[in-house]
């Protein structure tokens, strides 16, 4: 059945429907008639009206028109592109019930996946709930049929961009630029060749990294080096892969960032990845020392180390730290922060941890601590290793609560470790990201 058919044959509006609970993604859902419907735009406990936008085998998909029984819960959303962008999903629902929500999602998936129970519930770590974000990939697009251009995120479950003029959260220092960049990329000769901007914002420095197709002629330069001179924003340009961003303005440029109570500094390029949300980088890394345990004789290993962002702080504190990562333009970021620091207890490898890496020679050192900070894949490449050496204790930082939950399941049911401990952090607010943290122990 093609699509145009099956949208004619949708069903009409329903008159009301009881939301039971929410979807991993942030949609309410329903039952009728022993089907499931997502519900955009629902919360639990709601009574809602919603029209149907998609049918299929064994679920349907519909958004709110009428709430008739509003949850506690619901607030007024601050975004006015709330609801058609997709980069939010639960704006419309009070902070602390999105915590609440997200903590539920890791011990259903703890428990469901993994057939796990931490032994104690961690508090979540919160920080603020606007202008968090300090890292982001913004979408450039020429709309001819609309006679501008548009820059910001994609519409939600759509490949268009949103008509946006503002982000509420997005760090300030861009999320109020949104029209003015938009703006900006109109007067350029080459509007139809820069397809993305990277943010990344850094204490007092913006930086923007725009990617150019095509060679700038030498009129678009003048302009968005005007631009920089005009916000105090440094303007980057990336005309290939990441390695080839290039400083346009101004003739110099430093990104860093301080981890509070750390006395670590760490500087990176703009395109280099890095937490999106300061204030609770910061948590977490006390967290990790707080979790781990350590002592002066202690040898740690931490897998998906980046730039050494919670490497470096943790090697204050013990006697010998190894952190591997699969980028090799990070591990070389890596060394040179920690040579930065004056941190000589710390060595770094590169390898695919995606790949079974036993045979590695970092892996056939004994270690008392393990700290991992994988993808949202998971570490399950990295889960024979751990049951060979089996550290004392293993401190799991998880942006997935799926891929956490399976990997749990090996060690604590496989490999005998108990699972200590766990809870969120409010990484993305107003998402239905669930970033989370788990102590292991042997």
């Amino acid at each position: 059945m093609s699509k145009r058919t099956r949208r004619q044959r949708l069903p009409g509006p329903c008159e009301c429907v009881t939301i039971e609970s929410l979807a991993h993604d942030g949609r309410g859902v329903a039952h009728r008639d022993g089907k499931a419907i997502f519900i955009d735009g629902a919360l639990p406990d709601e009574k809602v009206a919603f029209e149907y936008l998609a049918t299929h085998r064994k679920y349907d998909e519909g958004r709110v028109t009428d709430v008739l029984r509003p949850s506690p819960d619901r607030v007024e959303p601050k975004c006015p592109h709330f609801g058609v962008c997709g980069g939010c999903s639960l704006q419309h629902m009070a902070a602390a019930a999105q915590l609440g929500s997200k903590q539920q999602v890791l011990l259903d998936n703890l428990q469901h996946i993994g057939k796990v129970s931490p032994a104690t519930l961690l508090e979540p770590l919160t920080g603020p709930e606007w202008g968090y974000r300090t890292k982001a990939r913004l979408g450039v697009r020429h709309v001819i049929k609309k006679g501008r251009v548009l820059v910001g995120f994609r519409e939600k479950r759509s490949s268009f961009l949103a008509d946006l003029q503002g982000c509420e959260v997005l760090h300030p220092s861009v999320g109020r630029r949104i029209g003015e960049l938009a703006q900006l990329i109109e007067q350029l000769n080459a509007r139809a060749r820069i397809p993305q901007i990277e943010v990344a914002v850094a204490g007092p420095v913006t930086a923007l990294v725009f990617r150019n197709l095509d060679p700038l002629e030498a009129a678009d330069l003048e302009r968005l080096a005007q631009f920089g001179v005009d916000t105090g924003i440094h303007v980057y340009l990336q005309p290939a892969g990441p390695e080839s961003v290039q400083l346009l303005w101004p003739n110099e440029s430093t990104l860093s960032y301080r981890l509070p109570g750390q006395a670590i500094e760490i500087e990176f390029r703009p395109t280099d990845f890095t937490q999106i949300n300061p204030v609770i980088n910061g948590h977490i890394a006390a967290r990790v020392l707080e979790l781990l345990g350590l002592a002066d004789t202690h040898r740690v290993l931490e897998l998906f180390c980046g730039l050494g962002n919670f490497t470096l702080p943790v090697a204050r504190h013990a006697g010998e730290v190894a952190g591997v990562e699969g980028d090799a333009a990070l591990v070389s970021r890596a060394r040179e922060n920690a040579q930065r620091n004056g941190l000589h207890n710390v060595s770094f490898h590169t390898a695919d941890l995606a790949e079974r890496v036993t045979e590695a020679s970092w892996a056939g050192v004994a270690y008392d601590r393990v700290l991992l900070d994988p993808p949202r894949s998971g570490a399950a490449a990295a889960m024979d290793l751990l049951g060979n050496i089996r550290p004392e204790r293993i401190v799991y930082i998880s942006c997935h609560p799926g891929s956490l939950a399976r990997d749990a399941d090996r060690l604590v049911n496989e490999f005998g470790y108990r699972l200590q401990a766990a809870g969120v952090m409010d990484m993305f607010p107003h998402t239905a990201h669930v970033e989370s943290m788990a102590l292991f122990e042997r």
